[in-house]
């Protein structure tokens, strides 16, 4: 075998292991990708598509380019009134600057340990700096509506025709100066002080869920009772007063009644009279003495019964007992 033989194979298997190991390399849509050569970088590449490499030298890192989310473990943090409650954070984030990336945190485990420094770090402080109702609403609507807050509560008959009566709850909410949203655009302003220098961009960071710990909860559940009551003792002290209302409009309907029943029957009893006079008036001008004695007849019926003892009978009392004719 000659020169140029020996050549031309050992030329072609130069050019099968170059092909064999791949001179090219894909990026894919929502990758990048940053070439390092003996561990500095020399390329970076953000568009998708076939890509040249120097084989055997240039090591590849893929990274991706989508938007991505971070999900941290809840945490019991103090507020400002040294209340613990139980945040639970979320946040969207993507690889900005891939080379500055590469050379701060090189491995995407790495980068969600940064962010979970970081982003916890910046829930902390701001969480501190706040009172627990900043961090629990959004806004004073609560405050604001009737139903809630300590403007007089109206309860309106079964027909609904309108308000009988209002009452206080005593339920006191405090004015929000910042709310959730902006406690949450707050933690955010103070990681992404930080996160650049990672080659990360933070999108957004929201508060998904704040609950209270067991010792505030017995608090809030305590509270809640004690205005159940209040609200339960309205209704009572309202229907007490209803009762003695109805009780007294009964009383004074009664009365009057019995006022009106009474007049009546005095009445019919005033006309009855006026016609027995007048009847007896005819009697008596009919037969005088069968009047006298017909009013005898009838007191005896009446006082001898309960005469336990009779002395005499000789009296003008007695006088029809032993002659009818009165004599």
């Amino acid at each position: 075998m000659n020169k140029s033989v020996k050549l031309l194979i050992s030329l072609l298997v130069l050019v099968f292991l170059i092909a064999f190991l791949g001179p090219f390399y894909i990026v894919p849509e929502g990758e990048q990708a940053v070439v390092t050569r003996f561990g500095k970088i020399v390329d970076v590449q953000t568009e998708a598509g076939i890509k040249f490499r120097v084989p055997f030298v240039d090591n590849i890192s893929r990274y991706s380019a989508r938007i991505l989310s971070w999900d941290g473990d809840p945490q019991r943090l103090p507020t400002s009134e040294n209340q613990f409650i139980w945040v639970d954070t979320t946040a969207r984030w993507k690889i900005s600057d891939p080379a500055k990336f590469y050379e701060s945190v090189t491995s995407m485990n790495q980068a969600y340990a940064r962010l979970d420094d970081v982003i916890d770090s910046a829930v902390r402080t701001i969480i501190a700096q706040n009172p627990l109702a900043e961090s629990v609403r959004s806004s004073d609507q609560i405050r604001n509506s009737s139903a809630a807050s300590q403007e007089a509560q109206q309860v309106t008959d079964e027909e609904g025709n309108g308000p009988n009566f209002s009452f206080t709850t005593g339920t006191s909410f405090p004015r929000i100066r910042l709310g959730r949203e902006e406690i949450s655009d707050r933690i955010l302003d103070r990681a992404e002080l930080t996160v650049p220098q990672y080659g990360i961009e933070l999108i957004d960071v929201v508060v998904r869920q704040i609950r209270y710990s067991d010792d505030l909860t017995q608090s809030v559940y305590a509270r809640m009772i004690t205005e159940r009551n209040q609200i339960a003792q309205a209704y009572r002290s309202y229907g007490e007063g209803q009762k003695a209302e109805w009780m007294g409009k009964l009383d004074r309907e009664k009365k009057s009644i019995l006022s009106g029943a009474y007049a009546e029957s005095e009445e019919i009893k005033g006309r009855a009279d006026a016609q027995a006079t007048k009847i007896y008036g005819d009697v008596f001008g009919q037969d005088s003495d069968f009047y006298n004695f017909w009013k005898s007849m009838e007191s005896y019926k009446t006082t001898l019964p309960d005469l336990n003892k009779t002395l005499t009978t000789d009296m003008d009392y007695f006088r029809y007992l032993y002659d009818s004719s009165g004599r």
